[in-house]
């Protein structure tokens, strides 16, 4: 997840990275209190890039240009995303612009440090320019002296950047980052230096050990991962069985055994490990509930297999859910007399088969509550897949 310009600086801000006194901008009319002097810059703050090209950032010289300016911007889609907020900035004057960046390079699985004396709006165009160190020890200043002096620094820039890449390394650390960029890094005649844009690129896992992360996002309003949702994963357009498992391992294992006992997954939905970062009790019942809801009104699908493998949740809460899904969809039998056209085609719909294996503590209870409504808890894992396959093949002839 992308953090926005504005969030982005405001880690900036708490690591000590320089930046501009800013302010969020709601609505124009935020701009009668602004309590930055003018001249200011505003910015649109969407997710895409190159907003500057397309009018995205303007600049105003009072009160009256900042409102139009700001109407103009928001009333602006740039990729066809409008701009829920705007960032007034006071205005730099920048001597010169380089570009910055700390990354996690999944080839190499280290950090790499990015830098360039050619940074803005054209550092793709200076990509050949780009100097880059691997950080493959333990992090220290030196890194980023090495780099600044790849970059052809002299002087007391060599300080000043090398000074500006230590904190963007601890930031990066710090939160568990996959991108931290600064471009450009405002440098004056003066050989002062700013961050003048930035962009930082949040790994959604590892949010569950930030929770400073998350407050931060939420404050600003910033949305977080929408992990609440419970969608099944199409796979086969032929396929007739679901699969609802906790875990993505779980969850292509399963796929594969399915597949050798010669079935045909329809769909998966991994209700979500328990080593995400916003793992609770609540929210896997949330997704089992909700994920066997979507799953069934699926046509195609003739077996739902369910595995969940749960500490965080006993399996006689688990089963809670099951037996409530199950009692809910299963047709009612009514004496014929009851019995009317409307009926009869309700009661002619079909019902999904089900077939459970749940592993953790309460199992006997789960077993208990399972089997009151018809349903086995199979303790074995071929068992389940066998018994999947073989009721999906059994209602494909009936």
């Amino acid at each position: 997840m992308d953090l926005l310009e504005y969030q982005a600086k405001e880690l900036f801000r708490e690591m000590g990275i320089p930046v501009l006194p800013s302010q969020r901008i709601d609505r124009p009319k935020d701009l009668k209190g602004l309590t930055i002097p003018y001249p200011v810059v505003l910015k649109s703050q969407v997710y895409i890039g190159g907003r500057g090209r397309v009018g995205g950032v303007k600049f105003a010289e009072n009160t009256i240009d900042a409102i139009a300016a700001a109407q103009t911007i928001f009333n602006l889609p740039i990729m066809g995303e409008y701009p829920k907020m705007l960032l007034a900035e006071a205005k730099y004057d920048a001597d010169r612009e380089f570009y910055l960046a700390i990354a996690l390079n999944r080839s190499v699985r280290r950090p790499v440090l990015l830098g360039s004396q050619q940074g803005g709006i054209d550092v793709q165009d200076a990509i050949d320019q780009m100097q880059h160190i691997i950080v493959d020890q333990e992090f220290s200043p030196y890194y980023a002296r090495r780099l600044a002096v790849k970059m052809g620094l002299r002087g007391a820039l060599i300080e000043a950047v090398s000074s500006v890449i230590e904190k963007m390394y601890h930031l990066f650390v710090q939160y568990d980052l996959d991108l931290v960029e600064i471009n450009p890094l405002g440098v004056s005649a003066s050989g002062k230096v700013m961050a003048l844009d930035g962009k930082v690129s949040v790994n959604d896992d590892a949010l569950g050990r930030h929770p400073n992360l998350v407050s931060l996002i939420s404050k600003l309003g910033g949305n977080p991962p929408d992990l609440t949702g419970a969608t099944p994963v199409a796979i086969d357009s032929e396929g007739t069985i679901g699969i609802v498992c906790n875990g993505a391992g779980l969850t292509m294992a399963i796929l594969d055994l399915v597949g050798q006992a010669g079935g045909k997954p329809a769909s998966f939905l991994n209700i979500g490990g328990e080593t995400q970062w916003d793992a609770s009790a609540d929210l896997l019942k949330q997704r089992l509930e909700r994920g066997l809801e979507v799953m069934g009104q699926n046509k195609q699908v003739r077996v739902i297999l369910v595995n969940v493998i749960s500490n965080l949740v006993p399996c006689d809460e688990i089963a809670d859910i099951i037996t409530a899904y199950w009692q809910r969809r299963a047709p009612k039998v009514r004496p014929l007399s009851e019995l009317r056209p409307d009926t009869l085609i309700a009661q002619s719909n079909r019902m999904p088969a089900l077939v459970v294996r749940l592993l953790g503590s309460q199992s006997d209870r789960a077993r208990e509550l399972l089997a009151a409504v018809s349903l086995p808890l199979i303790d074995s894992l071929d068992e389940t897949v066998t018994q999947a396959v073989a009721l999906s093949k059994a209602n494909r002839t009936s």
